[in-house]
């Protein structure tokens, strides 16, 4: 059963990828490159309710990976805390839909309401959520992992602050031409290490505090 929740964090990545592929695809107007992942769930968006949907089937995954890795880590208080992270993480999808921002056309004429402000509190919540996450597994698992986890972390970070910079522009409906790369980059991060770490616990789970990958102590 505990193979079957690790491997719905391989699922979940794969399907995330698909359906930012997919979803984009039915607006012939939107461009990945220059607009945020949350423009294809706006309001009045034509893609909103597609997106939706296949974001919950999301959010079942990653919580059940959550939960998996919670299972995988026994005694390992670290391990642990990332799988409760982790669960925390997937269930702020359930909240997403109710925070949903508005396309730039209204917010260019005053027109953002209150879940313009949840929109943009539940970003942050969820970036630090991961980026929690990562720094406790990151501690939990072996050495290269560990190199690989704080490494995705600065990338994070990095390629999120250049989607900060950019993100008062959109509700000044100025030109944004690579907010959706970096974007699309700082999630692919995050979706990789999921993948990553769901394949190291299913490799060989964790048995002894400080044990890697591999069963041997680091």
């Amino acid at each position: 059963m505990n193979r079957l929740l690790l491997l719905c964090g391989i699922l979940s990545s794969l399907l995330y990828v698909a359906m930012n592929v997919f979803v984009a695809m039915q607006w012939v107007e939107y461009s990945s490159m220059s607009q945020t992942v949350s423009e294809l769930s706006a309001v009045g968006a034509p893609t909103r309710p597609l997106w939706v949907g296949l974001a919950f089937a999301y959010t079942l995954l990653v919580t059940a990976f959550g939960w998996g890795v919670l299972a995988s880590a026994r005694h390992h208080r670290p391990l642990r805390i990332a799988g409760g992270l982790l669960v925390a993480y997937g269930l702020t999808g359930l909240v997403w839909p109710f925070a949903p921002m508005h396309q730039r056309a209204v917010l260019v004429m005053g027109g953002g309401t209150l879940s313009d402000t949840m929109h943009i509190v539940l970003s942050i919540v969820t970036v630090l959520l991961m980026l929690l996450a990562i720094g406790f597994a990151a501690a939990a698992v072996g050495r290269r992992f560990r190199l690989y986890s704080i490494a995705t972390m600065l990338l994070l970070v990095g390629l999120g602050t250049l989607v900060f910079m950019d993100a008062p522009r959109i509700s000044a409906d100025l030109p944004t031409p690579r907010i959706g790369l970096w974007e699309r980059l700082d999630i692919g991060l995050f979706l990789l290490w999921v993948v990553m770490l769901a394949i190291g616990l299913l490799r060989a789970p964790v048995d002894r505090p400080g044990d890697g990958p591999d069963g041997r102590r680091q």
